[in-house]
């Protein structure tokens, strides 16, 4: 049975979902989302910059589906990122989803005038067209400032999030807040061969599991929700399949002897990477 979440405003959210990142082609993306539905995922990971978010809302009408059982979570992209461009976002989104509210939106990336961006977050919130609001991406520092500032602590902060780059502290950090963590990348797109890894596929063998269902066990063990991405059905369902096991203490100790204490996908602390994130344009 799934498991759930509880945020810091009450709302129940799934602690796994189904990302679309990199699925920008919309029949492969809204057969993808229909695929995972019928796999019994609830929740559905969607940003502005994926160029997905009318695929994802063809797939949610298809479904058949009730609204209230589907768990919609979308992005603001940093060029959005000021207060009146915000508001007009937050609407360009409901509008290609079709939808009367999101559940969970956040602020992708801490860039350009983000705390504007989060106070137009605040009042659709208040207004009922956002059930919940967060941050993705928000480093330690960057979120203890973030929480010291704001009027609504953010309820979710979508970081990476895997045996490869654990992030203890920040998640010690999160809870302080009472922030839930959320893992992108929970399979560190597929590097230090984490499918085949020795480590993560003995402590399978032990559960009849896969490394890949180790590795997502693993975060969800550790009060993180995870949103693995693929448009393979039969890798839908295996993934989903982590509610039959749990990790042992020395299960837990061997994978955390793999962290290696940083990204090598993205480094937000590289000012040319922070340069390309603020020169991707979602639209005119």
């Amino acid at each position: 049975m799934m498991n759930y979440v509880t945020l810091n405003n009450g709302i129940k959210m799934p602690q796994e979902g189904f990302g679309v990142f990199q699925v920008p082609d919309a029949e492969v993306c809204k057969n993808s989302v229909l695929d995972a539905i019928a796999s019994g995922y609830r929740l559905i990971d969607t940003a502005a910059s994926y160029g997905n978010e009318e695929a994802v809302g063809a797939a949610i009408k298809e479904s058949g589906v009730a609204r209230e059982e589907l768990f919609i979570t979308t992005k603001l992209w940093v060029q959005d990122a000021s207060y009146e461009a915000a508001k007009k976002a937050i609407q360009t989104s409901l509008d290609k989803l079709g939808l009367a509210y999101i559940d969970l939106y956040l602020l992708h990336q801490p860039m350009g005038d983000y705390f504007g961006a989060y106070r137009a977050m605040e009042e659709a919130y208040k207004e009922g067209k956002l059930k919940a609001i967060g941050v993705a991406n928000f480093y330690p520092e960057v979120l203890a400032n973030f929480c010291e500032t704001v009027e609504i602590i953010p309820a979710v902060n979508q970081v990476e999030l895997h045996p490869f780059f654990q992030q203890t502290k920040a998640l010690e950090l999160m809870a302080e807040y009472g922030v839930k963590p959320e893992a992108w990348g929970p399979f560190a797109e597929g590097r230090n061969g984490i499918f085949t890894h020795p480590v993560l596929t003995k402590i399978g063998e032990k559960y009849g599991k896969s490394a890949a269902q180790v590795a997502l066990r693993w975060n969800v063990e550790r009060g993180v929700t995870v949103i693995p991405k693929s448009t393979h059905k039969d890798r839908m369902e295996q993934n989903i399949d982590v509610w039959d096991f749990s990790l042992t203490e020395n299960d837990m100790k061997e994978i955390e002897a793999l962290d290696l204490g940083h990204s090598e996908i993205v480094n937000h602390y590289d000012p040319a990477f922070v340069k390309m994130l603020h020169s991707y344009k979602i639209h005119e």
